[in-house]
């Protein structure tokens, strides 16, 4: 006796929007203009400005030094990553990763590392230390703390 079989097939509306919008890359120039967009390129440009200002002297000679470079550039990296995340609207397209607790957690761990770095490197200038590194230096102190 013949048996009948019923297949039925389900696609996920994941995999349906994915393929179906992956094939264009959206740009959001107008977040650029929102405060998230301003306060982000400010960060990018005045965390730029810390590891310039300390990359241009002989920081390696001091550990403390070290750490704001390390929290400066780890930190402009990662705004730069979610910049470009946030222009291209990257985050529409992976909707499973919780972004708004992502954006908590990334500027909560920043403005606790930038701070403690910005105390570092402002405890550790000193004119004793060296003085043609002196105003690069508090400059770097300066822009830390407005990071």
């Amino acid at each position: 006796r013949p048996r009948s079989h019923t297949v039925t097939t389900t696609s996920s509306s994941f995999t349906a929007n994915l393929s179906a919008s992956s094939s264009t890359l959206a740009y959001d120039r107008e977040f650029l203009r929102t405060v998230p967009g301003l306060l982000m390129v400010t960060e990018i440009v005045l965390g730029l400005l810390v590891w310039t200002l300390i990359a241009g002297t002989e920081y390696f000679l001091y550990p403390a030094f070290g750490w704001v470079m390390f929290v400066a550039v780890f930190y402009w990296v990662l705004t730069v990553f979610f910049l470009i995340i946030y222009m291209t609207m990257t985050y529409t397209r992976i909707p499973q990763v919780p972004w708004t607790m992502v954006g908590l957690c990334f500027n909560g761990s920043a403005f606790v590392l930038y701070l403690v770095a910005a105390i570092v490197d402002a405890s550790s200038v000193t004119k004793d230390l060296d003085n043609h590194n002196y105003n690069s230096w508090a400059a770097s102190s300066v822009s830390s703390f407005l990071v």
